[in-house]
């Protein structure tokens, strides 16, 4: 039976919240900014599906990330060095289900936007001698040099990357530059500059005051790290503000937060897991969090500066976004907690210090990013999408 619509296989896992966002805002993109109907999209958290061992390496990763933030270069260190993703353990057990996943789906363009995916869905496209059928794309979603080897796979196609420093990354690890093309980031389309109305009412929304200077105190998507440490010292200071606390999925952190909340001298909303970061950050002046590469650049589209929690030494691939942002004059590296305070002070006290942040915002961003990345994907797919059906997969997947 041949298919009727292209079909777009997106590689994600759930290793914090950045991936599954960047597969989220390609798929938005595709439904906004091509005849999204005409499509038909499908994501995998293909790391913790593939195997049970995978999963609870994953899990291993999360818990590292909420509660040893300092242990993440050790983490990091160790998968680069020891490369799960090209070895024969790991393909040996996950191969079934890459497999069965082509067999049961079969789509035109595959997708990456995990460093730990590419290589063994690459080589499952070559044993089935369709890697020159089935285009395989990654979005890498590390914006600045020094990320995951991982990323680097001579059997992708094409690289879409985020900036300059990243396409030279990856040219150092040895892709062929003309497989790269810097693109922004897969920003999803509902991350955008606010009017001051819409910055207002989305303060009103969250029952805060619509005129006053608000902080956005962001835990991430698994709620832990160095950022309690920061909220606290926060709570503790004599800012005429109100806060936004976001917990994330550790409700144990949300119960926390709302008992420090109650002894603060300004207004806190605090808030667990949220599907709409964006309404969170129109109604933000600032942001505070741990630099994960598409939380940065989401906060940029909507031109919201950034203090970048510092406090423990940065995980390697993030180091560079770090950098970037102060060097550009978009946000603050925070080296101790107890600056905090001081630091929102500045930004409220000096208009002409933060509006200059806030403007430099506009410099770190792709315009039309997600636009484009979507526009490149669908311009690797066949024109006649027939050309790959599901019998033609099935027989040699059997």
């Amino acid at each position: 039976m041949n298919i009727n619509r292209p079909k777009i296989l997106i590689l994600s896992s759930d290793t914090g919240g950045g991936h599954r966002s960047a597969a989220a805002a390609i798929v938005a993109g595709v439904q906004n900014f091509l005849e999204g109907e005409s499509y038909a999209i499908r994501v995998v958290r293909a790391v913790e599906e593939s195997h049970h061992i995978s999963a609870k390496l994953v899990n291993l990763y999360n818990w590292v990330l909420r509660n040893k933030q300092h242990w993440m270069k050790y983490l990091y260190w160790a998968i680069n060095r020891i490369r799960p993703e090209t070895r024969d353990f790991v393909h040996s057990r996950c191969i079934a289900y890459v497999r069965d996943l082509f067999e049961r789906w079969c789509p035109h363009v595959v997708v990456s936007v995990h460093p730990l995916t590419q290589h063994l869905f690459a080589r499952v496209l070559k044993e089935l001698g369709l890697l020159d059928r089935i285009p395989l794309v990654t979005v890498v979603t590390d914006p600045s040099y020094g990320f995951w080897k991982g990323w680097a796979c001579n059997d992708v196609r094409l690289y879409l990357c985020a900036t300059e420093e990243a396409r030279q990354q990856l040219i150092d690890y040895g892709i062929a530059a003309e497989r790269i093309k810097v693109s922004g980031m897969p920003v999803h389309p509902k991350f955008h500059f606010p009017s001051e109305h819409a910055a207002q009412a989305a303060r009103t929304a969250l029952g805060l005051d619509p005129e006053k200077f608000t902080v956005f105190v962001n835990a991430g998507w698994e709620g832990g790290g160095n950022i309690p440490t920061i909220f606290r010292e926060l709570v503790r200071g004599e800012l005429d503000v109100q806060a936004i606390f976001l917990a994330g999925k550790n409700e144990e952190l949300r119960s926390e937060a709302e008992v420090l909340a109650a002894t603060a001298k300004f207004p806190i909303k605090v808030i667990g897991y949220s599907e709409q970061v964006e309404q969170l950050m129109r109604a933000a002046n600032v942001m505070i969090s741990k630099l994960g590469g598409l939380t940065t650049f989401e906060a940029l589209s909507c031109r919201l500066p950034i203090i970048a929690d510092g406090t423990t030494e940065p995980m390697p691939q993030e180091a560079g976004t770090v950098n970037l942002i102060v060097k550009r004059g978009a946000g603050v590296l925070l080296r101790r907690a107890s600056d905090v305070v001081p630091t929102v002070r500045q930004m409220i006290e000096d208009s002409t210090h933060y509006a200059a942040m806030r403007a430099a915002t506009v410099s770190l961003i792709i315009p039309n990013a997600t636009k484009h990345i979507v526009e490149e994907i669908a311009a690797l797919i066949p024109a006649n999408v027939g050309a790959v059906d599901d019998s033609l997969v099935a027989e040699r997947v059997a």
